[in-house]
């Protein structure tokens, strides 16, 4: 390691936001030719150093000196960062859907001459860059056609074009099932085999030991250590020591559940996928909840876990083709999210910031937002209840944030995902489903979730839960669903589950959910 020279260094950076200090005397160091982490729980101020590094927070709005390549850089904007041959890959991605590959890699730095792009170059070029990254799509391909992983992909190919040095990837695997996880992270390991230095943001710490070569770990926007991983014999749990300042003894909380009789039923439900009629994205699917029961939903990217679960909830994806859902006994009729939520249920979904979230809106008023009518007298919102309601969520949930006036926008995001919880949370729901409820959080908020989602059951309601994370899914629901090009291929009690029995079923058709009901684990 030591035969590395420095290719960055950043000595003492502390920014202030009002009323916040997100940095606070940070310094980090990176060798030419490595992979180098940073780990920290949400708001520990990992994005907010590699806004800094970037340009997005210039020169200027913060103290403290940033070293590239033996010289002293000062960044007015992204722009100039990417000049000098740093590129920041942000979790959520920079495409512009419409465009096809070749635009959206080009877009801003397009090839041509005297004002006109040569666009068979630009394909050209296009192609090249795709090659290396492993894509094999057409470059004429809109950005919207491809999935996520792919998308991934396109970014980097795009980051190569602009001659990277530094590449920056903020939690570059938190959309990506295993196969794209992997994929991806081979691609970066053969980029330092190329000489390009990377800087990776994750949660995903199993990621950070396997392919990382130091690590640096910040907590309440300081450094608290940098780690070599072979030379310290870091692990997971050396890891979340560092980042929480303390051990975790479980990555779940305790709970001896109390499950009580079937309250929630879908039978027989069947969607059409909405542009392809002929595709059908749930099929014959029945499910069963009790009171007091969080059930899991397993399934590969693309198996119809979000579609099913969005379905129920007021029909709000697909086409709606057949199928009956019955509460507490009776047929009920779901047709709108306004006919879902009146009827107890509520939807907790996978992408935050764009369907769980107004990211121009306060706190409070996202809090209270499903259900003004608790707060309201005619059409009149009361001040005082949307207070007083979102400060007790605030406090319960332990939102870190000074006030509730503040905008969600600037929350870490795993208070973000607290922050949708409590708007669900305030709606009285008898059934939460929640898709994806700890992607892209810290070990120690996911346990804070765990345990919201362990008291909602306490409370008697229902939970369906969403993940792509096995560990997560052995972990918290009392049963399992899988799901398999969008059948239900099996339902097992987690009591009884070893991994290897969920991802067999994840990823055949061939065995059904058995007719005789599991048995919930019995409470005391």
């Amino acid at each position: 390691m030591a035969t590395n020279h420095t290719i960055l260094e950043m000595r003492s950076i502390t920014k202030e936001f009002p009323g916040v200090k997100a940095l606070s005397d940070v310094s980090i160091t990176v060798l030419a030719g490595q992979i180098h982490a940073i780990c920290g729980e949400n708001g520990a101020g990992k994005s907010t150093l590699m806004n800094v590094l970037s340009g997005v927070h210039p020169s200027g709005t913060y103290t403290g000196d940033i070293v590239f390549e033996g010289e002293p850089v000062h960044f007015k904007d992204i722009r100039s960062s990417e000049t000098a041959g740093i590129v920041i890959i942000h979790q959520e991605l920079a495409l512009i859907p419409e465009l096809s590959i070749t635009e959206n890699i080009f877009l801003g730095n397009e090839p041509g001459k005297r004002g006109v792009i040569d666009w068979v170059d630009a394909k050209k070029r296009a192609l090249e860059l795709l090659a290396r990254v492993g894509l094999k799509d057409d470059p004429d391909t809109q950005i919207k056609h491809i999935g996520v992983g792919k998308q991934q992909l396109v970014e980097i190919a795009k980051a190569l074009s602009k001659s990277v040095k530094l590449l920056i990837l903020d939690e570059p695997t938190a959309a990506l099932n295993e196969a794209d996880s992997q994929h991806l992270l081979d691609l970066i390991r053969g980029l330092k085999g190329k000489g390009v230095s990377s800087i990776m943001i994750s949660h995903k710490l199993n990621e950070i030991e396997h392919v990382a070569d130091s690590i640096t770990i910040l907590r309440d926007g300081r450094t608290i250590e940098t780690l070599n991983i072979k030379e310290d014999g870091v692990n997971e749990d050396r890891i979340i020591r560092g980042m929480v300042g303390r051990s975790l003894e479980s990555r779940f909380p305790d709970r001896t559940p109390h499950i009580g009789e079937v309250f929630f039923e879908v039978r027989d439900w069947n969607v059409q996928h909405p542009q392809a009629s002929e595709r059908m994205v749930v099929k014959n699917s029945t499910i069963t909840v009790r009171r007091g029961e969080i059930v899991g939903f397993a399934g590969l990217m693309g198996a119809g876990r979000t579609e099913l679960a969005m379905s129920i909830f007021g029909r709000s994806y697909g086409n709606f083709i057949s199928g009956q859902i019955f509460k507490d006994g009776e047929e009920i009729h779901v047709r709108s999210v306004s006919e879902a939520i009146a009827h107890g249920l509520a939807y907790v979904s996978e992408d935050r910031k764009a369907l769980g979230l107004n990211l121009i809106d306060d706190i409070k008023r996202s809090i209270v937002s499903a259900k003004l009518s608790k707060i309201s007298v005619g059409q009149v919102v009361n001040k005082v209840k949307e207070y007083e309601a979102s400060e007790a969520y605030r406090k319960s949930l332990r939102i870190k944030t000074p006030s509730v006036d503040a905008g969600v926008r600037k929350l870490s995001g795993g208070n973000q995902q607290k922050v949708v919880l409590a708007k669900w949370m305030f709606s009285d729901p008898d059934l939460l489903i929640l898709d994806e409820p700890t992607r892209g959080i810290d070990v120690g908020a996911k346990y804070e979730i765990y345990g919201i989602i362990q008291a909602l059951a306490a409370q008697g309601k229902g939970v369906i839960m969403i993940s792509s994370e096995l560990p997560e899914l052995l972990g918290i629901p009392d049963r399992i669903y899988t799901i398999f090009e969008g059948t239900i291929t099996d339902c097992i009690p987690t009591a009884q589950a070893d991994p290897e029995h969920p991802i067999m079923s994840m990823t055949s058709a061939t065995k059904k959910v058995p007719r005789k009901r599991p048995r919930p684990r019995a409470g005391p």
